[in-house]
């Protein structure tokens, strides 16, 4: 299936790109999250046609992580949780409660922002956490949990 990329997908291609997907990642993700048309005639003519209103909003979106990345500059988070003796949590500190600390300390953040290739935290300590922003934009905050 060949369509048109509306925005930056990763590992994908750019605003403009006519790719080749699988029919059921075209049909089920691309085209109903907006990422995405179908490479028709009609399709490609509107496209054209949007081209510049399309761009002027992609360098917007890219402006603003830019200015989010500045606010999270060596930003150091700090989460209480319980814990026993030798420093295990009971429980676990995960993207949701990262990304709520991130959100009162000032920088709006949404949970699928942030990323924990290694899964949630389960020890008290000191953590370096990546923050995707943006497709090109990537942040990284030092994380501490403190027990209560």
């Amino acid at each position: 299936m060949e369509v048109i990329l509306l925005e930056k997908v990763e590992n994908l291609g750019n605003l403009g790109d006519r790719v080749n997907v699988k029919p059921g990642y075209g049909r089920n993700y691309l085209i109903p999250s907006g990422k995405a048309t179908p490479a028709t005639e009609e399709q490609i003519k509107a496209f054209e046609e949007r081209r510049a209103e399309l761009e002027k909003a992609a360098a917007e979106a890219l402006a603003a992580a830019e200015a989010r990345r500045e606010q999270l500059a060596g930003m150091t988070v700090t989460i209480k949780a319980k814990a026993g003796e030798e420093g295990r949590l009971f429980g676990s500190v995960g993207t949701t409660d990262i990304a709520e600390a991130i959100t009162a300390a000032g920088v709006p953040m949404e949970r699928s922002e942030v990323r924990l290739p290694e899964g949630a935290f389960r020890q008290l300590g000191e953590f370096q956490v990546q923050i995707h922003l943006h497709s090109d934009v990537d942040a990284e905050i030092t994380l501490v949990i403190e027990a209560e």
